[in-house]
């Protein structure tokens, strides 16, 4: 069954830059069941994709400039290649991370790209919805300039994103997990050398019950800089 999250994206996609885009991408939330903060700390965790997710419209501009449309929240920002910075629109940092990483590294992107993005992760809830923009970012770059990334690069290039544009020093297991979901199933991730083992999870057997309390967290604003000091 096709998401009202795609749909809406696409169509705003074609509203905006009169065209239909090159490429459309699902990048979902996470939960993890075992390990919170062992992921900085070289350990084991057990993190799952779940079905609530961040879809992306792509396509490559005509020029150098990147174009960047956040359906939930009506707000966009566009940038040059030649000049990707930081700015005062803390969401579209990490879309412009992503983007300096992958140049950075020697990634060639000749051109920019066409983006609208939106979804029901909710934000600030605890279900990574910054990864799975990030994520789903890269993915999607990947896809369209032929980078040749595996999936585990794509992860490490959106944490690196995080670090230097969200200012946030994660640990990895948010990317991967949005990266590497499997139906079904979680992953053991070990965050020392990023081995890792799908587990089957049938929903039918247990019912996991996600409770918003409404109460927003920002890693980058709260206590989590300093335990990842310590």
């Amino acid at each position: 069954m096709t998401s009202i999250y795609k749909t809406a994206v696409e169509q705003k996609f074609r509203e905006i830059y009169h065209h239909s885009p090159e490429i459309t991408v699902r990048a979902p939330g996470r939960i993890n069941l075992i390990g919170e903060h062992l992921d900085y700390n070289n350990g084991y965790v057990l993190p799952a994709a779940i079905d609530k997710a961040i879809y992306f419209a792509v396509s490559k501009s005509t020029d150098k400039n990147c174009r960047f449309n956040a359906l939930d929240l009506s707000d966009s920002l566009e940038i040059s290649l030649n000049n990707l910075k930081k700015t005062d629109k803390g969401w579209a940092n990490y879309l412009i991370g992503v983007v300096s990483e992958l140049i950075n590294e020697d990634y060639k992107m000749d051109v920019g790209v066409n983006v609208v993005f939106g979804g029901d992760v909710p934000l600030g809830a605890g279900l990574s919805s910054s990864a799975a923009v990030e994520s789903g970012m890269v993915f999607a770059l990947n896809q369209l300039f032929d980078l040749k990334l595996k999936p585990f690069e794509m992860a490490l290039i959106a944490q690196k994103s995080e670090h230097n544009f969200a200012g946030v020093n994660c640990g990895i297991m948010d990317m991967f997990a949005s990266i590497h979901g499997r139906n079904e199933s979680v992953i053991r991730l070990d965050c020392r050398d990023l081995s890792y083992e799908y587990f089957p999870f049938h929903s039918a057997d247990y019912q996991i019950v996600l409770c918003n309390t409404g109460v927003k967290h920002n890693l980058g604003d709260s206590e989590y800089k300093v335990r990842r000091r310590c």
